[in-house]
């Protein structure tokens, strides 16, 4: 990196801004009767674009997402978190790649819509996702193959919470306190409605039709229907708010470690080792 670039403020700034797309979600899923849309990431920035200085926010928003695509390469290309070569290591550091693609694609749909009114599909970017992936050769294995992807992501995200792995990359002054808490809530509630679009997406896979690909807010709708379903959509609604509080205190307190083009040639790993 060049001398004196604070690349923790271009990570940070990601995490602040994935906070306000989940903040807004959350609203959307709580409000939907009210505010219309669905909650969902593009559902939130087209809202965001209706209200006062709309476009100067998502714009912000956009800029914001592009540094936490920067960071999102740092920690699967440089492994700048020091996770290692290992297989869990290179399966974790690709989650961290694949995640890079998909906000790089919301980065591009909030400055699309901020500057030139346009940018992208109205739509769920995971039936677009799906519709592209069974358009490749083998499509409706690589869709499972992706949903499966999605319910161990979803999995992995909600243990994380569970078993406080989080704490590892933060300076917290007080771990027990309530801050962690909600951090835990977050990523539980977050992991849930992760896996159930995974499920979505593999059995999208399986009847070779993008459109059964569910999107977040189909996942919720999913939730609402189950036994109890307007208890656990509120829970699991407010848990998506939570989810973004933690990217706020990642925003505040998560260590960041500056890659270096050393360090991806390091981390890289190379045949034999």
């Amino acid at each position: 990196m060049p001398k004196g670039f604070r690349f923790d403020l271009l990570a940070k700034s990601g995490y602040v801004a994935r906070g306000a797309v989940f903040l807004l979600v959350a609203g959307l899923a709580l409000f939907s009767g009210v505010a219309g849309g669905k909650p969902e990431t593009k559902s939130a920035l087209s809202t965001l674009l209706g209200q006062p200085l709309g476009r100067i926010w998502v714009g912000l928003i956009g800029i914001g997402l592009l540094g936490f695509v920067a960071w999102r390469l740092a920690q699967s290309l440089a492994d700048s978190d020091g996770h290692g070569r290992d297989t869990k290591a290179i399966a974790i550091r690709t989650v961290f790649f694949g995640s890079a693609v998909v906000y790089l694609g919301l980065a591009g749909y909030a400055l699309g819509h901020a500057l030139f009114s346009g940018g992208g599909s109205e739509g769920s970017g995971e039936k677009g996702l799906a519709e592209w992936i069974m358009s490749q050769p083998l499509g409706a294995y690589l869709a499972m193959a992706v949903g499966l992807g999605f319910i161990i992501g979803g999995f992995v995200t909600a243990a994380k919470g569970i078993t406080r792995k989080f704490e590892r990359y933060l300076r917290l002054a007080d771990a027990s306190g309530v801050v962690t808490m909600v951090c835990v809530y977050g990523l539980v509630a977050r992991g849930v409605v992760f896996a159930i679009t995974g499920i979505f997406f593999a059995y999208a896979g399986f009847r070779v039709d993008p459109e059964q690909a569910g999107s977040m807010a189909d996942a919720l709708e999913w939730v609402r229907r189950l036994p109890f379903g307007a208890i656990l959509y509120i829970a699991v609604a407010i848990g998506l708010a939570a989810f973004g509080i933690y990217n706020l205190v990642e925003a505040r307190y998560r260590v960041v470690h500056s890659p270096s083009l050393d360090d991806v040639k390091h981390s890289i790993p190379t045949p034999g080792h």
